[in-house]
């Protein structure tokens, strides 16, 4: 199919509930749609009425489909995000924890300079050029400190890792060379290092998405966590786990939990949001039949 240069007006807020009801979708209360659409965006909240069309291609809806139910899914995805959230900043902390400590005593505390303990010299230089720039930007107390009284370029890591990000962390990890530290580090959460890497780096990716408030529920993963193969902890006993799907990402946040937050109630708000929202379609998120039943989820 050749492409097209885009031609759509933008429509003010009356045009765009109209053509929401010409395809198809009930409105109960115009006063309210008119409102979200004003504060929420109707761009937003297409990728929830999405999964009400009948026909993709003409944006037909299926009998009966309400406003009401979009917004109700919108509302689901926006808790579970919050969830979500909270326990991904628990085991970042985590991870930059272990990552000072163990690295920082085997390698002293400017490890994260030595290039010779990179494996890939390039890649190694952009993490550099990014922590630098973090580092300039940081208004932290410890930070203005540091300037004031030392000459070095950059602090050591116990101080520069914890104004880093997630992502410059995941790099500096994934390029380290193999050995002893960053195989600690992994086994520490209870993984070997190439899972560990490339749940880091999903970790990331699914950081970003919720701090862009962007759609999880039913989410088709594009960055995929390796499937670990003998996990130290409680792990799906599923065989056909699909790890391109929230009931994934979800299952990665409860392992790794079990090393952050032992006595996590993670899984109890899962539950209570699920009841508070039972329309919720969870095959749509990758829950398979029996999942209940997972030891990792009880």
């Amino acid at each position: 199919m050749s492409r097209v240069a885009y031609r759509k007006p933008a429509l003010i807020y009356q045009e765009q509930l109209d053509q929401l009801k010409n395809r198809g979708l009930l409105v109960q209360d115009d006063a309210k749609a008119m409102h979200l659409l004003a504060q929420v965006s109707y761009y937003r909240l297409s990728g929830y009425w999405y999964p009400l069309l009948s026909d993709k291609r003409t944006h037909q809806f299926k009998p009966g489909s309400t406003f009401e139910t979009a917004f109700r899914l919108y509302c689901f995805d926006r808790e579970l995000r919050k969830l979500v959230s909270a326990e991904l900043e628990k085991i970042e902390v985590a991870v930059r924890a272990q990552m000072i400590y163990v690295l920082s005593h085997t390698y002293g505390p400017f490890w994260f300079a030595d290039q010779a303990l990179f494996a890939n010299g390039v890649t190694h230089a952009k993490t550099m050029a990014s922590l630098t720039t973090e580092y300039g930007r940081s208004d932290e107390e410890f930070i203005n400190a540091f300037q004031q009284n030392y000459t070095d370029p950059l602090p050591p890591s116990w101080m520069l890792l914890e104004i880093a990000s997630f992502g410059s962390l995941s790099m500096l990890y994934k390029n380290l060379v193999a050995g002893h530290a960053k195989r600690r580090i992994a086994n520490q959460f209870g993984l070997d290092e190439k899972t560990f890497t490339s749940w880091l780096h999903s970790i990331v990716y699914l950081r970003n998405t919720c701090a862009h408030h962007g759609r999880l529920w039913n989410r088709a993963m594009s960055i995929q966590p390796r499937i670990p193969r003998k996990p130290q902890k409680k792990w799906l006993t599923s065989q056909t786990v699909n790890n391109d799907r929230t009931y994934f990402a979800l299952s990665m946040i409860l392992f790794l939990l079990q090393t952050v937050n032992p006595k996590h109630r993670f899984l109890k708000k899962l539950d209570s949001l699920f009841s508070s929202y039972p329309e919720i379609d969870k095959a749509a998120m990758g829950f398979e039949t029996g999942w209940q039943k997972e030891p990792l989820w009880q």
